[in-house]
């Protein structure tokens, strides 16, 4: 598998509008991802994908390959729900709610979910990986540590670049294209302690069936793909938000309302922050109890991920443990907790 020919020949199938098999861009990014390709190789696969959409079998495969790369996270395997809560960035940015749900859904049920918070750093310097190295987490933490978080707080934070170092071969040229690419669809699909569940936000509503058919074919338990009616790749207290349910294999389709939950509409400007810095305190203002739309935004995100976790059947009753967590300041504590043990001493 590899040779030069073969990738020239792909390259040649996609240049004509071909679509691949799902062995066919198994093989192809087997390739890539070995670094058997240059640059203008891999920018011109990249871009072909891009500028004609990628399929269901392109994704799959591209995101089988993606897997056996990984470097694991280890979680316990004791029957508790294990979540992830990543999305694939793209679309207007918020203090990032995802991270700020995850550690709040671990406050709202001890012991009954676990959250692997798969995440990167952003172009805009306020990923999920500078927001929660500004909280205090060692976002740069080892396996062993992140499985120690995962099994005594219940949440562990997988930063991208040190799971996938087989995408550095990619990595270059994903820096310097100015438009998404597949590999932004990739990471959500490539969780490194394989989360079976998923609470995903997708940039796009054209994007988002066929993230939730990946996910059905790559057997994910129970997932929530969402997108709301004003572009956000979060559950959105600004706007409907249109969610893809994944359920055994099965995918179907609602549209949720915050209204409808008893939460207020707020303009998207009120949950937007403007440097890492602010995205932090908003996150720990939350956390302390702050009333408001930043609250109501994370709550209903927290929700989501109860939900998929199994813990609760609906949005309000999920919505009755978070705002429970909230008064008490479980989730701070749970934040603090995070911190703590990310920075301790690597297992002998």
């Amino acid at each position: 598998m590899g040779s030069e020919a073969d990738t020239r020949a792909t390259l040649t199938r996609l240049l004509h509008g071909d679509r691949l098999s799902s062995d066919q861009s198994r093989e192809l990014f087997e390739r890539m991802l070995r670094g058997e390709m240059d640059e203008a190789q891999i920018a011109s696969i990249l871009s072909l994908m891009q500028s004609r959409g990628v399929t269901l079998e392109e994704l799959v495969g591209a995101a089988r390959v993606m897997r056996s790369h990984v470097i694991h996270v280890h979680s316990p395997d004791d029957g508790v729900p294990l979540i992830d809560t990543c999305g694939t960035g793209g679309a207007p940015k918020t203090f990032n709610v995802s991270t700020a749900a995850a550690i709040l859904a671990v406050a709202a049920a001890p012991g009954k979910i676990r959250v692997a918070k798969h995440g990167n750093r952003s172009r805009t310097g306020r990923g999920s990986a500078e927001v929660l190295q500004a909280l205090g987490v060692n976002v740069d933490a080892p396996p062993d540590i992140q499985s120690r978080c995962l099994a005594e707080v219940g949440v562990c934070f997988c930063f991208a670049i040190h799971h996938h170092p087989a995408a550095r071969h990619a990595a270059g040229v994903r820096k310097s294209l100015a438009f998404p690419t597949i590999f932004n669809l990739l990471g959500p699909l490539t969780n490194p302690a394989g989360a079976p569940r998923q609470l995903m936000g997708i940039y796009s509503r054209e994007l988002q069936e066929l993230m939730a058919r990946a996910l059905a074919a790559m057997g994910s338990e129970r997932a929530m793909v969402v997108h709301s009616e004003d572009g956000l790749d979060e559950i959105a207290i600004s706007a409907p938000t249109r969610i893809a349910h994944v359920d055994c294999g099965e995918v179907s389709f609602e549209t949720i309302d915050p209204r409808d939950l008893g939460l207020n509409l707020a303009p998207l400007q009120s949950v937007q922050a403007e440097s890492v810095e602010q995205s932090a305190e908003m996150i720990r203002a939350v956390f302390a109890g702050e009333t408001g739309p930043r609250r109501d935004f994370t709550a209903i995100n927290a929700a989501g991920a109860l939900v998929v976790a199994g813990v609760c059947d609906g949005f309000a009753e999920a919505l009755r443990l978070v705002g429970h967590a909230l008064h008490a300041g479980d989730a701070t504590e749970a934040l603090e907790h995070l911190a703590r043990v990310s920075h301790a001493s690597r297992s002998v």
